[in-house]
């Protein structure tokens, strides 16, 4: 066993009950054991991320709540153990229930930090103000309120791609193919994987596909003439309206999102557990189970 202290802090900013309930049985849980020190303990009334020498972040809640401490840390981020409370959970893998199987491997530092994919987002408007959001999982422009088709200008560094008429467009991390990408038909990518996923909603050419070009790149979408009710989406969470004249530009940022893979779980041992990927019954072969056909 290591030495020292594992630092850690716990993130449940989620107000509902539950979460809240599951965040007091972990703090509990933390507290008790020697081979840990608890940092700092989160919550709504925190208006702040300050810096804390912390080892692993706990974040209670679902994918979105990671999402959320994601954009919290900043460029101060802090390896997140996601603590899954809803349902889907691609990055929030491990159950309240696993939890005191996992602990003495935690303190054991029996894990492994893998860095992913983080962009910044630009908003640049017409009137010539600029908004800068830091993101994980994708910027989509979205035909929205306007309940019409738009048009979306794609260019990657400075040469233009095409013009994208559809429902909307999204630009998506590897981290987030899984999310909105992967409903509207795009590819999965390995979640390590330094590329983006462009990936039209509903398009109007059956011709145009989604693409996957390289992180290092920058993306810039407009959209003249759209209408009103078009809304920029950043991590389905930041949502503003989007008006013919202003420009989005996307492009990696300066830091990764650091999460922890505990021994045993792996990406696509995730994928098999949280889209079925294990087969219907009667496409399965036949095991043989101590002896017997099953």
């Amino acid at each position: 066993m290591s030495s020292s202290p594992l630092k850690v802090i716990v993130v449940a900013r989620d107000q509902s009950e539950h979460v809240q309930l599951a965040h007091c049985a972990l703090r509990d849980l933390l507290q008790q054991h020697d081979g840990i020190e608890l940092v700092a303990s989160l919550t709504a009334n925190d208006e702040a991320c300050t810096e804390f020498d912390a080892e692993v972040a706990f974040v209670v809640g679902g994918d979105g709540a990671i999402l959320r401490a994601c954009r919290w840390f900043g460029e101060k981020q802090i390896p997140i153990l996601g603590v899954n409370l809803g349902r889907l959970g691609f990055l929030a893998d491990i159950n309240q229930s696993d939890l005191q199987q996992i602990i003495n491997d935690l303190v054991e530092r029996k894990f492994e930090v893998v860095s992913h994919l983080m962009f910044e987002c630009h908003h640049r408007k017409e009137n010539g103000d600029s908004v800068r959001y830091l993101g994980l999982n994708e910027t989509a422009l979205l035909s929205g309120a306007s309940l019409s088709l738009i048009d979306v200008e794609l260019a990657i560094n400075g040469l233009a791609v095409t013009t994208y008429s559809g429902d909307g467009l999204i630009v998506s991390t590897p981290v987030g193919s899984t999310a909105h990408n992967l409903s509207a038909g795009g590819p999965i990518l390995r979640q390590d994987l330094r590329a983006f996923v462009i990936t039209p909603i509903c398009p109007h050419t059956l011709t145009v596909r989604p693409i996957v070009d390289r992180a290092d790149a920058e993306y810039v979408l407009t959209s003249p003439g759209a209408p009103d009710g078009v809304m920029l989406v950043v991590d389905g969470q930041i949502k503003v309206p989007f008006e013919s004249g202003d420009s989005v530009t996307i492009r990696q940022a300066g830091v990764s999102f650091q999460l922890i893979r505990i021994q045993g779980h792996s990406f696509y041992q995730t994928l098999q557990r949280k889209l079925g990927w294990d087969g219907q019954p009667r496409y399965q072969r036949r095991r043989i189970v101590h002896g017997e056909e099953s």
